[in-house]
């Protein structure tokens, strides 16, 4: 048996089903759940002092392209929108391989860390040179993340009008038994699963009816989520009402893309229709806010989505249509965005930490994350209130409002991977060296 003590907490927010908060408490963990909560508790494991401290859960990442992160703003790719962004940047994701992904997933993974994120998807819809799924998989597990992967495709190139290059797309009956081999291999559908699993076909435009179809089929069929990007800005919805003769909401409803199994990425141009369909259908959305406002695509109507009841995670995206992959950021972008649109009291600090926690944990089928609670699991962020950001706030627990957007310590599955703001599992250096060689290599 293993216990770790969190002692002396300022405040703990827990997020559980009376959004509770607990002043100058602990908390007791127990082979990598959470045990107790509470004041004046004792163990004789590893206790760790916390005075001075915001506790949350930690927070869950519900879209990426963790590849992304070896082409960060790269020129011609800067100022596009999505569609000629993509075309920029398929050219040179043609040439990554398996160390490119590896090394990347690393990268963009250890930088969630360091933002308080415990749990992260991720969308990866291209293998060129003998990547595969697994290159990802390894990463998240050397580093200690809990992790949900999708195996994402594209099969409808240029040539068939689609928008990636014919050499980057793959045949439908492989994707599909590759599909059955890595659920087979990686997924754990148990509670307390460090990687689960999802299907994930990239987007309308890049791939078929048919495969749409038949990944649903697949997914119910194994009992694993599925994903897609959807209505993210107008050129997608064009491109619905053009090729499908339906806007996106429908073309999915009738594919079997609705459902507590599915979530979609982006959702920006939803509309009233289709927010009450993925409330009806309990279908999940990852809100990608800075994205959204680095390729101009507009902000998504979360306000309306939550008051519909809608599950919303947040979402940081790729590094390359974002740039940065600090979940704390996407949870401040998503409050301010939402009150741009609606008005000062459209959001609360505290409302948008619950989405960037509890909801994303929702959105991912994951109610054993995202809240503290006995009996869940240890995921767990300290931030440390004493620094210059929250000097002089009056109010903690609106950490995004006032306070630090890189967590202090970092515990998954009670394991602490972040330690006085550095990464413990992997040698983090040499990772950013040996990544900085395979982008000035592509550049090259």
């Amino acid at each position: 048996m293993t216990e770790i003590l969190l002692k002396n907490a300022d405040l703990i927010l827990t997020m559980d089903e009376s959004r509770k908060e607990l002043s100058k408490a602990d908390i007791l963990v127990r082979d990598g759940q959470i045990a107790q909560i509470g004041q004046g508790l004792e163990s004789e494991g590893e206790e760790h002092d916390v005075s001075g401290c915001l506790v949350t859960p930690g927070l869950v990442n519900t879209h990426h392209h963790l590849y992304q992160t070896l082409t960060r703003a790269v020129p011609g790719g800067q100022d596009a929108l999505l569609f000629g962004w993509l075309q920029t940047l398929y050219p040179i994701w043609s040439r990554f391989g398996p160390e490119e992904m590896f090394t990347s997933a690393q990268i963009g993974l250890a930088e969630l860390a360091l933002s308080g994120c415990t749990l992260s998807s991720d969308h990866l819809y291209l293998f060129p040179n003998g990547a595969r799924l697994e290159d990802t998989i390894a990463a998240a597990s050397e580093l200690g993340m809990r992790f949900h992967p999708t195996r994402g495709a594209m099969s409808i190139g240029e040539s068939d009008g689609g928008l990636p290059p014919d050499h980057l797309v793959e045949k439908e009956a492989a994707i599909l038994g590759d599909m059955v081999r890595v659920v087979d291999a990686f997924h754990d559908p148990s509670e307390g699963s460090m990687c689960r699993v999802g299907l994930a076909p990239c987007s309308p435009f890049s791939v078929s009816r048919d495969l749409m179809r038949d990944a649903a089929l697949l997914a119910r069929d194994k009992g694993v989520m599925l994903h897609t990007h959807l209505a993210e800005n107008d050129e997608d919805i064009a491109y619905s009402q053009a090729q499908f003769g339906c806007r996106p909401g429908q073309y999915a409803e009738e594919l079997g893309w609705t459902g507590p199994d599915v979530w979609h990425a982006h959702c920006v141009k939803l509309d009233g229709a289709e927010i009450d369909l993925f409330s009806r259908s309990e279908t999940g959305v990852a809100h990608c806010p800075c994205s959204n406002c680095r390729l101009g695509s507009g902000i998504a109507p979360v306000r309306a989505m939550r008051d519909a009841g809608i599950k919303v995670g947040l979402g940081a995206d790729g590094s390359a249509s974002n740039d940065n992959g600090n979940l704390m950021l996407e949870a401040r972008q998503a409050l301010l965005l939402q009150r741009v649109a609606n008005g000062a009291d459209a959001m609360s600090a505290r409302e948008a930490l619950e989405i960037a926690t509890r909801g994303g944990a929702d959105v991912l089928g994951r109610p054993d994350c995202g809240r503290l609670m006995p009996g869940k699991r240890a995921d767990i962020a300290v931030w440390d209130t004493r620094g210059i950001e929250s000097a002089g706030s009056w109010d903690p627990a609106a950490l995004l409002l006032a306070g630090p957007m890189s967590v202090k310590h970092l515990f998954v599955e009670g394991r602490q991977i972040v330690r006085d703001g550095h990464i413990t599992t992997i040698d983090l250096p040499r990772v950013i060296e040996r990544q900085n060689t395979l982008a000035w290599a592509l550049q090259a």
